[in-house]
């Protein structure tokens, strides 16, 4: 049997730092990465054998927890029948409606595999169907590695942002204005000045790569209102919160705190495959219709919505609808939520921590922060060395101080109470 260190020092001969994902590194936390053999509900078992009560859940997906009958039978006949034909499928049809049904913001949806391809698409629609070229993001938050969206902040008001990764031209980034997270009047100046530009404003409900930061009310309502106002698109990146937050995904939580509100594109991730490789954008038929083959933009994919990630992502869909189930869900992650901040007060150790849904963050801050500056002023070297405390006791969280948590429906009383007993070490 190999050990981590082992498999680490193996793949860095072959693979670029190791992984395939910057964040499995444990450059953050330092350590070395658990390489995960197999998952089993809320649990994950490492290349030696170990076992860890899973928060990460492949970052989101694993709602239902590892392995879970109705999936893997799913997923199991869809298999025999063939991995991918290039060629439409009923399934394909089926998932679409199945999401359109619990999304009625959107009319119409295009299957695609992977967030970071369908949030690239979300964003060329805009263009597309507004013929305009600019669009704002906000530092924090994350919607993939498209060239145009690794872009920091610049440094005035309206400057357009400069790219934060090696490879991206300055010319890449010049259409992407970048502000600050729950800033109306930093987003009411921006539309003031180039509103006439913008083709749209996407923006992560709650934030899930600053940790967990939730948009405020004033700020929703404002995003709306600016981009109605000034013929923008508003397009909301639900890759991470689609299906988890709620049944109807965050977009529904701010409808039921802001009469009338709705995106004009969504765009989602995650859940809806299940685990597999599967995302998905969608909005209003007019939006929709500029699409190809139907319009000028164009967007294809070999694998989108290949027959075994919809097996996946339906059976999933259909059982996150199951009568008590959220609330079920809510209640589990708000009690662990719940638990760490009282062990953290027991201890005294600055600590806010926040939920919704199956999606939670914590920080080791007395307040909840509400942008990335905010977020920036954590004590990174008390969150490794509790990181690795945890880690050591059995209990896997996000091996980096900006990620949000998950809870699935596999997650136990048991499981809750040895992860909060865990905490109350750790803490001290």
């Amino acid at each position: 049997m190999a050990s981590n260190t082992e498999l680490f020092e193996r793949a860095a001969r072959v693979i670029p730092g190791g992984v395939n994902s910057p964040v499995r590194a444990f450059r953050a936390v330092g350590g070395t990465p658990r390489f995960i053999a197999r998952g089993e509900g809320a649990y994950i078992w490492d290349a030696e054998g170990r076992r860890y009560i899973d928060y990460i859940g492949s970052w989101g997906p694993m709602i239902l927890g590892h392995g879970h009958p109705a999936v893997l039978e799913a997923v199991t006949k869809a298999a025999t029948e063939g991995f991918s034909f290039g060629a439409p499928t009923e399934r394909e049809i089926e998932l679409a409606e199945e999401i359109l049904k619990l999304v009625p913001s959107i009319d119409q949806v295009r299957l695609v595999s992977s967030g970071t391809e369908a949030t690239m698409s979300a964003i060329r629609l805009a263009r597309g169907a507004t013929g305009r070229p600019k669009f704002i993001k906000f530092e924090g938050c994350y919607h993939g590695h498209t060239d145009a969206l690794l872009v920091k902040a610049g440094s005035g008001l309206a400057t357009f942002g400069h790219p934060t990764s090696a490879g991206v031209t300055p010319g890449a980034a010049a259409d992407t204005l970048v502000l600050e997270y729950n800033n109306v009047e930093q987003l009411e100046a921006a539309f003031a000045e180039v509103g006439h530009e913008l083709a749209c404003v996407i923006v992560e409900p709650i934030a899930g790569n600053m940790n967990f930061v939730r948009a405020s009310v004033p700020f929703m309502t404002a995003l709306r209102r600016l981009c109605s106002k000034h013929g923008a698109l508003l397009v909301l990146d639900e890759v991470m919160t689609g299906f988890r937050v709620a049944l109807g995904s965050a977009q529904s939580h701010y409808a039921t705190l802001i009469p009338g509100f709705a995106p004009d594109i969504s765009v989602f991730g995650k859940v809806i495959g299940g685990g597999m490789p599967l995302a998905a954008f969608g909005a209003r038929r007019d939006v929709m219709q500029h699409l190809a083959p139907l319009g000028g933009v164009y967007q294809a994919g070999t694998l989108s919505g290949n027959p075994v990630a919809t097996a996946c992502g339906l059976a999933t869909l259909r059982e996150i609808q199951k009568p008590g189930f959220f609330e079920a869900l809510s209640a589990r992650t708000r009690q662990l939520v719940d638990g760490l901040k009282a062990v953290a007060a027991d201890n005294g150790v600055p600590f806010s921590a926040d939920s919704e849904g199956g999606m939670f963050g914590f920080f080791l801050l007395p307040e909840l922060p509400q942008n990335y500056a905010k977020v920036m002023t954590t004590d990174k070297d008390r969150f490794n060395r509790f990181f690795h405390a945890m880690l050591d006791a059995g209990i896997y969280l996000a091996p980096a101080l900006y990620e949000a948590g998950f809870v699935s429906a596999a997650h136990s009383q048991a499981d809750i109470d040895a992860t909060l007993a865990a905490a109350r070490t750790a803490l001290r």
